[in-house]
């Protein structure tokens, strides 16, 4: 027998119910506000107990009316949240495994898909997914065998709101901990989004890169392609980020590739430059936007790069000057339509001039006494003392340094300066002496 406390409480259920089941639209706001309002961050139990222990015959409501209406977007922020009040309490276990079970995962990423959906009721979706994924590695193995990560990326392309974009990041940094059957469909995907036009996108999808490299332990050959095609964005915060995943990369098998990446954005193709010179003479106007170029953006941060890089690691400043990167350098210094590369470039070429005195020596023969003091007193500002004719020099130079290190051989470029490498790094250098012989 029920005692009449009890048959008082189930009669309120009931009715509770009953009135949600006759209520339209706009009552039916109304209740989830006060829902909202009364049960945020409840426990299980709490919640069992606000609804005589029948806290799942108001889920299941809540669900149904999800599947109905979400394409309408009827109440569906605060349906999310009310759903979200439930799948986030303490010991709600019961309740995750009722909304999964009848395609709740689906329909939140089909929410996401869909053009007509506020971008609040969307970030909600995202949310939801974030409480599914965390609750284990099965719901995150459900979530990507749904095609999860596809639209989860696309979402994270296509979205207007940037806190919104970054609840999207800590969705996909869940999936990629603890889902070893699926990481590495995350990693691509995250890879897959770095050529998007959002910035806040690709800012997003490299910090998780950073994050998700060590955890796949090796890398996918397009990811060179990618980021060096992001360096060529006019974002300082994606450029930093970009420089960022660059340092990570050169300690996997990538790093080769990577580095002569880097050293060809250096001299921009012939090919390119003359469209560029093409497009200025067809049109003056064209002129103005010369500095805003993705190559030339591209070449000012490769120059960037490579300081950041050699100043870490000598032994990448090594690898640099058999990939001739001081004729790279100089080229990009006298390049008089982009000043930006210019300074960088001559930043990193007074980096590798104090490193290694081969270097200087090649330098101040090809630049002349007079612009080689130049560049000593003040590299940064080189570029705005320079005449015509010296950055003419600069842009054709045929410093080939590398030439100079197979002749004189390690011992004069590294042994001297450093000390004695041990075999292996000597081995690696080695590599790098025969390959370039190779094409001389």
């Amino acid at each position: 027998m029920t005692s009449i406390k009890e048959q008082a409480a189930i009669s309120r259920l009931l009715s509770f119910l009953q009135e949600w089941d006759n209520a339209g639209k706009v009552a039916r706001s109304h209740i989830l506000d006060k829902f909202i309002e009364t049960n945020q961050g409840k426990t299980a139990p709490e919640l069992e107990q606000e609804f005589s222990q029948g806290a799942s015959l108001f889920l299941v409501r809540l669900t149904t009316s999800l599947r109905i209406t979400y394409m309408t977007n009827s109440c569906l922020e605060k349906l999310l949240r009310s759903i979200g009040i439930f799948l986030s309490a303490v010991s709600s276990n019961r309740y995750l495994i009722e909304f999964l079970e009848v395609g709740g995962v689906l329909t939140l990423l089909e929410i996401l898909g869909l053009e007509k959906i506020k971008e609040e009721a969307k970030k909600e979706s995202v949310k939801l997914l974030q409480v599914i994924a965390n609750s284990g590695r099965t719901y995150k193995e459900l979530i990507c065998e749904s095609y999860g990560v596809r639209s989860i990326a696309e979402f994270l392309a296509k979205s207007k709101s940037e806190e919104t974009q970054e609840e999207v990041q800590v969705l996909l940094d869940s999936l990629v901990h603890g889902n070893p059957k699926y990481q590495n469909q995350v990693y691509k995907g995250l890879i897959a989004l770095l050529p998007c036009e959002s910035p806040k996108a690709q800012q997003l999808s490299l910090q998780t890169l950073r994050t998700a490299q060590p955890i796949i332990g090796t890398t996918h050959p397009s990811i060179v392609d990618c980021v060096l095609k992001v360096l060529g964005t006019m974002h300082l915060e994606v450029q930093y980020e970009a420089i960022e995943l660059i340092k990570d990369l050169v300690g996997y098998d990538v790093r080769q590739a990577l580095l002569k990446g880097l050293v060809a954005l250096l001299i921009p193709s012939v090919k390119e430059t003359s469209k560029l010179q093409a497009k200025i003479l067809s049109d003056p106007s064209v002129l103005q936007l010369t500095p805003s170029l993705p190559m030339f953006l591209q070449q000012a941060a490769a120059a960037k790069a490579i300081g950041v890089l050699a100043r870490n690691d000598m032994s990448i400043a090594e690898e640099l000057l058999y990939l001739r990167v001081v004729r790279g350098l100089m080229a990009a210094m006298g390049n008089t339509d982009h000043s930006n590369s210019q300074r960088l470039a001559s930043l990193t070429l007074e980096c590798f001039v104090q490193m290694f005195p081969l270097v200087a020596e090649h330098v101040r023969k090809c630049m002349g006494e007079e612009l080689y003091q130049l560049f000593l007193s003040n590299a940064e500002d080189l570029y705005m003392k320079i005449d015509s004719i010296q950055a003419d020099i600069l842009a054709a130079n045929t410093v080939n340094v590398t030439k100079a290190l197979c002749l004189y051989g390690s011992s004069y470029s590294m042994n001297t300066l450093y000390g004695s490498r041990d075999s292996a790094q000597m081995a690696y250098l080695t590599h790098f002496e025969e390959d370039v012989e190779s094409k001389e």
